[in-house]
């Protein structure tokens, strides 16, 4: 059942398994701030007591626009497992971007607008130094000065989360190789 009810009649799922990173969080706030029309077409998923099923990032970014009243649809019928299961498959990207058919068909500037993160690919970097022993030199200087570096995979649909992860973590004074260092270091143990 839709309606519109008042943002304080509802409570945030305290068993929420998503979080938001800072900047992601306020993308999603100028979204809704430039084309609130969006939280009519993607409602607030509830119980029937209120409590947040999905939405619970969109409910906070209507909370820092002030709105007070928000569109939710409220599922009265399903059961607590279906509850359960719909706040894990909502949240779970099942498609992948073209990413040629954006960089081809698409508006940059217009993309970046609607706060899709756009890999910076760096086409005219060589990557095929990072295969051979000899090409230290070249990779160093790839690396903005780093003494060495080392190639990272992400699916085309991470690499906008991992890159703000990495900025945000070097932006607060960490240094991400170690990080990555401790982790993989744990997962050897782990496997020992």
């Amino acid at each position: 059942m839709h309606k519109t009810v008042a943002i304080s009649k509802l409570t945030e799922n305290p068993d929420n398994p998503r979080f938001i990173i800072e900047s992601k969080f306020e993308r999603l706030v100028k979204s809704l701030e430039d084309f609130p029309d969006m939280i009519k077409a993607r409602p607030i998923v509830v119980d029937k007591d209120y409590k947040v099923l999905g939405g619970n990032m969109r409910l906070k970014a209507c909370i820092a626009l002030g709105w007070t009243k928000v569109p939710v649809f409220i599922a009265k019928e399903w059961s607590a497992e279906q509850e359960k299961e719909f706040a894990i498959k909502d949240n779970v990207s099942f498609g992948q971007w073209d990413w040629e058919m954006l960089a081809n068909e698409w508006d940059h500037e217009q993309l970046s607008t609607w706060n899709l993160a756009l890999p910076d690919l760096a086409p005219d970097l060589n990557y095929e130094l990072l295969a051979k022993d000899d090409g230290d030199d070249q990779i160093a200087a790839m690396a903005g000065g780093v003494k060495r570096a080392i190639l990272l995979e992400f699916e085309a649909d991470d690499y906008g989360t991992a890159y703000d992860l990495i900025q945000h973590f070097r932006k607060e004074g960490y240094y991400v190789g170690g990080m990555v260092i401790e982790f993989l270091r744990g997962e050897q143990a782990k496997e020992n």
